[in-house]
Parts: C-alpha cells; structure tokens; sequence
C-alpha cells in the first residue's frame, strides 16, 4: 500500500512539472488568470504560422504596419485589458473604442486582423480569439522588424464589450508628463521600468504633427538637437501640416533597436512624453542611459514587459467569447 502511494505522489509531481512548463499564472488583483504556451498545438496547430505570415506579408508592403499592429495590442491591453475591445466597430446601438481620441484617425491594421481571423477561421472555427490574434501579431511584428522574440501566452477570450470612456481617461498621451506616464502605466499594473521599456516600441511608427506640436516651438531648452527642430518645423509648416507624418526614429524607423532611447539622449525624442524621459526625471533618464548602452537589456527588459502587459485583464474559462468576427460581438 505504502508503494502505491509513493507511486501516486511521483505521477503527480511529473503533472504538475509539465503543467508548469507549459502554462504561466498571473496575480491580477488577487485573481488567478493562466495562459498557457502552444494552447492551439493540437486545436490549430497552424495557427501562429497563418499569424505570422500575414503580419510578413503587410509589412513587407508597408514597413509601417509592424508599429501599427504592435499598437493596437497595447491600446487594446490598456482599456480594461487584452480582450480584443479596441476591434469592435459601432453600431446603432454600440459605442466602440475607435472614436476614441487616442485612437481616431490614429489606429490602422484593422484589415490585418480580419484577413488573419478570416483564415484561421476557416482552418479552425471558433477556436482562437481576437485578443490573442493581436498579442501574437504585435510579438511578430516586433521580431520581422529586428527585435526580440517571445513565447506567445495564450488562452484569452474576446469581451462582449468595450469602453470609449475607458479609452480615452487610460490611454497615455503624446504630451504626458512623466507623472502622468507613472500613474497610467500603474493603473493598468505595470511598473516604473515596463514603463521606460515599453516605451522603446517607438523605435518604430510615425506621428502626426498635430501630436508633437510643442515641440515646434522652440522653447524645449537645449535638450533639443536644431537641426532635427528645424526639419521638423519645415514638415509640419505646410499646409496640411497637422496631418503630416514623421518618424518617431529618424535613424532607423523600421527596425526595431535601441535607437530610440540613444535619439532621445540627442535631444531627438518626437514627442514630447518621450523626450521627457530625458529632461524631466533623473531615474527615468538612468534607464535611457543603460539601454541606449546594452540594446540586449533593452530587447530583455521590453519581452518581459510584453508579456507582462499581455497578461493584463485577460478574460479566460467561461468569461468572454471567441468571436467570429474581429469586429462585432457573436
């Protein structure tokens, strides 16, 4: 009998050592939420290859598109978490988070999305959500663009609803203090430095001039280069200024480095919420520092915070719903 129970404990270990390695649980509000790696190995085996090959294709056509597919996770995982919300279009009787001010006229890859669910879709219906459709886009976009890898969590289900209201108070903003960048980062549960590495996403992308307006006025003090004022001066100062885009990283805008953090030590931070990780705060201008150094802690740093951001509000079991279409409730 003793043997038996020895041999009980011991297969009970070696489940609970596998379970480990394939799943990850995270302590939201005191809420136990798992995610698991390689979910759809067997209910859709093909899935991340259909995923990645479509992010490939849209940003082999416009380089642009990585940024925009890497954005759309992160304002979707900021307004009551990654739950797909930030997809679903209005209707009579349903306000969406498009209109949104962080987000109108301002998101794109909405097309993406819908082409990747489309043929997952009919691959293997009703199996992967939206909301792990964009965390598995913005890991690819981040790795066809140069930057780290990361193993996908996956096991989010897509709301039944969404938060204009909620987008517009969590979403921070291009002329945010850093304060202010402090206190939306904690809000959603990230930290002081998943705030600086995230960040770094600005390596990538561009930005309307309406954005970064108080940067053309000349009055930043010596934290910003001349040159790059003037050119953007000349940019914005035309007649559809408001709506020209610039580059976030004038160096390297498609290739997701540390370039920004070593653009913002020259007085080259776009916006001003990023130049102000330089000016405005001692701490915040020490991780500048260390990651404009070593770009290996920058791209470990900016994975872990990923995935910690990823995890954030999922909705798992049978809260939510694997909705067939990106854009409306099933």
């Amino acid at each position: 009998m003793a043997k038996c129970f020895v041999l009980l404990f011991l297969c009970l270990v070696m489940v609970s050592i596998n379970v480990a390695n394939t799943m990850n649980e995270t302590c939201v509000d005191d809420i136990s939420i798992v995610l698991q790696i390689d979910l759809y190995k067997n209910s859709c085996p093909e899935a991340e290859s259909i995923i990645y090959s479509w992010v490939e294709n849209a940003v082999s056509q416009d380089s642009r598109m990585a940024a925009s597919l890497l954005r759309l996770h992160f304002h979707d995982c900021f307004v009551n978490g990654c739950d797909g919300s930030v997809l679903l279009d209005d209707t009579e009787d349903f306000t969406g988070e498009k209109t949104a001010l962080p987000n109108l006229n301002s998101l794109r890859g909405f097309e993406v999305i819908d082409a990747i669910k489309s043929e997952l879709e009919s691959v293997c219906p009703q199996t992967v959500s939206c909301a792990d459709i964009l965390a598995t886009a913005a890991r690819d976009s981040v790795v066809i663009s140069g930057g780290p890898s990361w193993e996908v969590e996956m096991g989010r289900k897509d709301s039944l609803g969404a938060s204009k209201e909620a987008a517009t108070n969590n979403i921070p903003g291009p002329n945010s203090t850093v304060p202010m960048l402090v206190a939306k980062f904690q809000n959603v549960g990230l930290s002081f430095n998943d705030m600086i590495a995230l960040s770094g996403a600005h390596t990538l992308g561009m930005a309307r001039c309406s954005t970064f307006s108080s940067r053309l006025q000349g009055s930043n003090g010596p934290d910003i280069d001349l040159d790059f004022l003037q050119n953007l001066q000349q940019l914005c100062s035309q007649t559809d200024g408001n709506s020209r885009l610039a580059r976030l990283d004038l160096v390297s805008p498609a290739t997701f480095d540390n370039q920004y953090y070593i653009n913002l030590l020259s007085g080259e931070g776009l916006l001003p919420s990023d130049q102000a990780l330089v000016t405005d705060d001692y701490q915040t201008r020490q991780l500048v520092l260390s990651y404009a150094e070593d770009p290996l802690a920058f791209f470990e740093d900016f994975k872990n915070s990923m995935l910690k951001m990823g995890s954030l509000g999922v909705l798992t079991g049978t809260d939510g719903q694997i909705r067939g279409n990106c854009r409306v409730v099933n």
